[in-house]
């Protein structure tokens, strides 16, 4: 019995042993984001931050190069310098897909293990592991809670921009109303702005003399939303359901503000995310290539507080 106790004692210790020194090992990671230029991507560059710090203290051997870039050709020549310095792993949400497909394909080509976030390339072969929120749901979500609560009303919505991410929120959000009580009186493109979403709804306030709800694809157009029916002094429009999960949101979600009930995630923190299965890739051996896609989670009262985030600025 004592020989057996101290067998396993010493296979244990060699395994851990084991694992210790697999912690120490070497990994470069860079991480190539773009610069804080809108409420969403300031809480991307929040997020990798954390995520950094958070990673470099649990694996001791992994350094991780954090680059912001303000436009897509900035990015392509941080991406040229990123991988003249020597990386493992590169972690990325491109400026746009299409300009930044071949540079990143370069990275590729010198032996990186490539995962995308948000914005997937156009030659989606280069990606390693695609990791994403999930745009169809985003819509599908807000128009579901629309539908069950006001079962039938007149609604305005205000688009991101003409590009395909806008298209499949769209696209969602118009399958989920299929067939109910629900019409849809304007739709405009708000450019995911707060100021050109405060202009467009400003001029559906003056074309409408009747409006239930609004739905707007993201939280830094329903600030601009909630300006302009605050201002109008308009009392008909009984709420206004936004996207991604901006900290004043949640925030007021969690209050039971009436105007913002609900809000729907598409969250800037899935760059952490993003980061720790490419790290526990190397470190953990778990696999991680593929797709991995996050849920349109409907933040309500009762689960505001997980999402909530004060010292973000998103």
């Amino acid at each position: 019995m004592k020989k057996t106790i101290m067998t396993l004692a010493l296979l244990a210790a060699t395994s851990l042993g084991g694992h210790a020194l697999a912690q120490d090992k070497v990994v470069k990671m860079a991480v190539s984001i773009p610069a804080a230029d809108h409420g969403w991507t300031g809480g991307v560059v929040y997020h990798a931050e954390r995520a950094k710090a958070s990673l470099e203290k649990r694996y001791p051997g992994l350094e991780i190069t954090l680059k912001t870039s303000p436009d897509g050709a900035a990015q392509a020549n941080a991406l040229e310098d990123l991988t003249a310095q020597g990386i493992d792993a590169l972690v990325t949400l491109p400026h746009n897909s299409d300009e930044l497909t071949d540079p990143i394909r370069q990275v590729k080509e010198k032996g990186v293990f490539v995962t995308v976030v948000d914005r997937a390339l156009s030659d989606q072969t280069i990606e390693d592991l695609y990791v994403a929120g999930n745009n169809s749901e985003l819509g599908r979500v807000a128009g579901q809670y629309i539908k069950d609560t006001l079962k039938t009303g007149e609604v305005v919505v205000i688009r991101g921009l003409p590009i395909v991410i806008d298209e499949e929120r769209q696209k969602g959000f118009d399958e989920a109303l299929a067939g109910s009580g629900i019409k849809v009186i304007d739709r405009q493109f708000g450019n995911w702005s707060r100021d050109d979403a405060f202009k467009v709804m400003q001029d559906y306030l003056t074309k409408h003399p009747k409006i239930d709800a609004v739905w707007c694809q993201d939280d830094d157009m329903a600030v601009g939303v909630l300006e302009a029916i605050q201002q109008s002094g308009r009392t008909d429009v009984r709420f206004v359901v936004g996207g991604a999960g901006m900290k004043d949101m949640i925030k007021r979600v969690a209050d039971g503000d009436k105007m913002v009930p609900v809000d729907v995630l598409y969250p800037p923190a899935m760059i952490a995310t993003a980061m720790e299965l490419t790290a526990a890739g190397f470190y953990d051996q778990n696999p991680v290539r593929g797709e991995y896609i996050l849920d349109a989670t409907l933040v309500t009262k009762e689960n505001a507080a997980e999402f909530y985030y004060p010292d973000s600025p998103f």
